[in-house]
C-alpha cells in the first residue's frame, strides 16, 4: 500500500510517500519567517504553508518517483494544531482525494507522534510506554496496539517544549530553544541552581513547568548581568530539572503497567540528555528503548503516513468529510 500523506498543523510543511512501511520520501519545508518573533504567529503559519505545499508535494512524489496513479490513499493531519495551518493541508488533501479517487485517512498529530518510534523499529512489541514531548505537548502513553491505547497523563500546564522555549528566550537564546539549551547544557553544571520538578512526588502521571518557568525567571532577573559561565549553568539545571521528571514518570509507568519496551517521540526527544538517561535507564531494567531519528521527532509528514497506513490495514477507513480538531488528545 502506498500512501501520500500531508503535515501542516503548525509551522513546519511536509509531504510524505509511504509504502508498505517504508519511508520513500520525508521532506520537510520549515518557516524562518518566526525567529524574528521568537514563537509562532499563526497567520503568517498559514500564508507559508500555502506558499510552500505545491512545490513540496512535487518535490515529494519526484524523490519517491510514484505519480498519483500509485498512490493508494491520502493521509492527512486533521489536529491539534493551528486551525489555519491545519485547513492549508486539509483542503489540499481534500482536494486531491476527490480529483483522484482515492480514500483520505485523517491522522490525528499527537497519536501520530506515539507511533513514530516504530517506524524504524517496527519488531518493538506492545505495550509500551511513550512519553510525548514537545513544544505544545507534554504526555504519558500506554500503547497497546497500533489502534489502542490510553493516555495516562498530561501537562497541566506549559509543556516541556514551552519551558525550553521560554528559558531560551529569558537567556537571550534563539526559537525554539530546546536545541539551545541542550547545546549550551553541555558546558555547565547541571547541579549549579535547584530549579522545582513540578509534580515530582505527585502520585499522578500529569506534569507541570509553570513554575520551573517561573523560578528562572526570578534567577535571572536577580542574577544579571549574566556572564557565558551562568547561561551554561543555568541551561544544564533547567534541562537536569525537566528530564528528572520526564524520565521518573516514564519509567515508573513502565513498571506499573509491566510493558516490554518504552519509546519517547515528539520535538524534545532530540535533547541528548533525555535520550540517554531514558535509554540508560531502560537497559538498566531489561526494557527495550526506541527514539525516533531526528527528521521523525518534528512535525513530519513520514509518521503521519505511517500510522495511517497502519491503521487502514486494521481495517479503518478514511472520510472525505473529515473535520479539523485544532485541539485535544483524547483521554
Amino acid at each position: 500500500m502506498t500512501v501520500l500523506a500531508i503535515e501542516t498543523s503548525c509551522d513546519d510543511t511536509s509531504v510524505a510517500v509511504v509504502r508498505d512501511g517504508s519511508v520513500l520520501s520525508n521532506l520537510i519545508s520549515s518557516q524562518p519567517i518566526h525567529d524574528t518573533w521568537g514563537g509562532i504567529v499563526p497567520e503568517l503559519a498559514s500564508r507559508e504553508h500555502v506558499k510552500a505545499i505545491g512545490p513540496l508535494l512535487h518535490a515529494g512524489m519526484q524523490q519517491a518517483g510514484v505519480t498519483m496513479e500509485h498512490i493508494d490513499a491520502i493521509a492527512v493531519t486533521t489536529g491539534p494544531g493551528l486551525a489555519g495551518s491545519l485547513l492549508v493541508g486539509s483542503h489540499v488533501a481534500k482536494g486531491l482525494a476527490i480529483r483522484h479517487g482515492k480514500p483520505l485517512l485523517p491522522v490525528h498529530h499527537i497519536e501520530a507522534h506515539i507511533y513514530s518510534g516504530y517506524i524504524e523499529h517496527q519488531s518493538l512489541p506492545f505495550p509500551s510506554i511513550c512519553l510525548v514531548v514537545s513544544g505544545g505537548h507534554t504526555s504519558l502513553v500506554l500503547v497497546r496496539s497500533y489502534t489502542d491505547y490510553v493516555v495516562l497523563g498530561n501537562t497541566r500546564d506549559d509543556a516541556a517544549g514551552e519551558a525550553f522555549d521560554k528559558v531560551s528566550k529569558l537567556l537571550g537564546m534563539g526559537y525554539p530553544g530546546g536545541p539551545h539549551i541542550d547545546r549550551l547544557a553541555k558546558q555547565g553544571a547541571p547541579d549549579a541552581h535547584t530549579f522545582p520538578r513540578g509534580l515530582a512526588k505527585d502520585a499522578s502521571y500529569d506534569f507541570s513547568f509553570s513554575g520551573l518557568k517561573t523560578a528562572v525567571r526570578y534567577h535571572v532577573r536577580d542574577a544579571e548581568p549574566l556572564t557565558d559561565e551562568d547561561r551554561a549553568n543555568i541551561c544544564a539545571s533547567v534541562q537536569r530539572a525537566i528530564v528528572d521528571v520526564l524520565v521518573m514518570k516514564t519509567m515508573r509507568a513502565a513498571a506499573e503497567y509491566q510493558v516490554h519496551a518504552v519509546c519517547v517521540a515528539g520535538g524534545v526527544s532530540a535533547n541528548s540528555e533525555l535520550r540517554a538517561t531514558l535509554a540508560s535507564r531502560c537497559a538498566e531494567e531489561g526494557l527495550q528503548f526506541a527514539a525516533p531519528r531526528a527528521e521523525y521527532c518534528v512535525d513530519n509528514a513520514a509518521m503521519i503516513g505511517f500510522l495511517a497506513a497502519q491503521r487502514y490495514a486494521a481495517g479503518e477507513r478514511g472520510d472525505l468529510h473529515c473535520t479539523i480538531q485544532p485541539r485535544g488528545l483524547r483521554a
